[in-house]
């Protein structure tokens, strides 16, 4: 008898957790490795927002608060998607946990039944996959293209579905792509899902102030399908507080009383200092806030400039990403090359051949669904990323 659930047993492990566990644990051994693997801007969080953790801490914020998070908090989120994304919600339709991965994880908890079909556009982010089996759902992956900027058709969300089809999953800005929707594209996505009234669409919006190209829009902004979207957000990518673990959803009030019911019964509520800190956070408008003006910019600077190094380098198949922090370059060219008698034939050789040729630790891009590509994060300093793209071109010159 085994002595672990076949649940845990059939759970993969986070694939860009593990390349960066890797990458530590090279360089804890002295060896030179730049990670270009995490996802974490490599930025302080801002400093009104630590002053306002600290005054909770003053005022005694440290006792259990309610299961789906503060009054207050709720409120600020509210008042948040009304005044960057035009989107109308009352306070018991937001749900704070402990990070946007749980927000996720639990609203598919709460939707899916075994054998219920979730549609995922590939590329996608790692977990989504592992939420969905979690459930006993069935994945059904549609594939993208570089040609088309890595995005789904409306077509091809037509040709998925199924009377089994409950759930679309998709995150806009991309991980790992770094592409985003327009809203032409997503008027596009809601009139699809507007003919299937039993559809609902997971919008994972976390990268929203990453965002390279002008206003971010939001799926639910649609009348036609805002009853069934799920829009989840937080503040680790935006405002550069990953530590601090604070994640939500804004959805349908029966989808949030179920997430609110889940959540009492497996973590209650989340900190209650990151969650004052992120009141301050939501009140941030970013469209004045240096913080966020800042750091968007030189995310973007270092995207254009990593773009042309990028484009230097033979084989390599690039587009410029609109959003985010991430590359998501095609490597396919290289496949069936070998150095010193080593082959590669598909990401996860890439991946290793990198780091350990190299010295630069990179994401194999089948972790998110597509084996021609890998995923690189420009979320590390201009020098850094020079001295990364100079080992990667010089590696990839020796393979023939």
């Amino acid at each position: 008898m085994e002595i672990l659930s076949n649940r845990i047993l059939n759970m993969a492990e986070s694939e860009t957790l593990a390349m960066t566990a890797k990458a530590r644990e090279l360089k804890a051994q002295g060896k030179d490795v730049i990670s270009l693997s995490i996802g974490e801007p490599d930025f302080n969080t801002p400093e009104a927002v630590k002053e306002a953790a600290k005054k909770a801490i003053d005022d005694n914020f440290t006792h259990y608060p309610p299961v789906p998070g503060y009054q207050d908090l709720k409120e600020a989120i509210c008042t948040k998607l009304q005044r960057d994304n035009g989107l109308e919600y009352k306070p018991e339709q937001i749900v704070v946990s402990t990070g946007a991965k749980q927000s996720l994880f639990q609203a598919v908890q709460c939707l899916i039944n075994p054998g219920d079909e979730v549609i995922i556009p590939t590329p996608f982010w790692v977990s989504y996959k592992e939420f969905v089996r979690l459930a006993e759902g069935k994945c059904v992956f549609v594939k993208t293209t570089l040609e088309n900027d890595f995005k789904v058709t409306p077509e091809q969300l037509e040709a998925a579905i199924t009377p089994r089809t409950k759930l679309i999953m998709f995150s806009s800005p991309s991980n790992p792509t770094g592409m985003l929707y327009t809203k032409e594209e997503l008027r596009g996505i809601a009139q699809v899902v507007a003919r299937h009234e039993n559809l609902f669409v997971m919008a994972d919006e976390i990268y929203e102030h990453i965002n390279f190209v002008g206003r971010h829009e939001s799926l639910a902004q649609f009348p036609e399908v805002k009853e069934r979207v799920i829009t989840v957000n937080g503040v680790a990518k935006g405002f550069a507080m990953t530590g601090w673990r604070i994640g939500f959803i804004a959805a349908p009030t029966i989808i949030a009383k179920a997430c609110n019911k889940l959540q009492g019964q497996v973590t209650s509520a989340t900190c209650s200092i990151a969650q004052k800190a992120t009141v301050c956070a939501m009140l941030m408008d970013p469209k004045t806030s240096k913080d966020i003006i800042d750091m968007r910019n030189i995310f973007q600077q270092r995207r254009d400039m990593v773009y042309q190094l990028l484009c230097d380098i033979p084989g390599l198949k690039v587009r410029l990403p609109q959003g985010a922090f991430y590359f998501f370059p095609d490597v396919s060219a290289y496949y069936g090359k070998a150095f010193n008698g080593r082959k590669i034939e598909n990401s996860t050789d890439m991946a290793f051949y990198l780091l350990e040729e190299a010295g630069v630790a990179t994401v194999m891009g089948s972790a998110f669904g597509d084996d021609t590509c890998i995923r690189l994060s420009y979320a590390t300093s201009e020098d850094l990323l020079r001295e990364a793209m100079r080992r990667i071109k010089e590696a990839l010159a020796k393979l023939s």
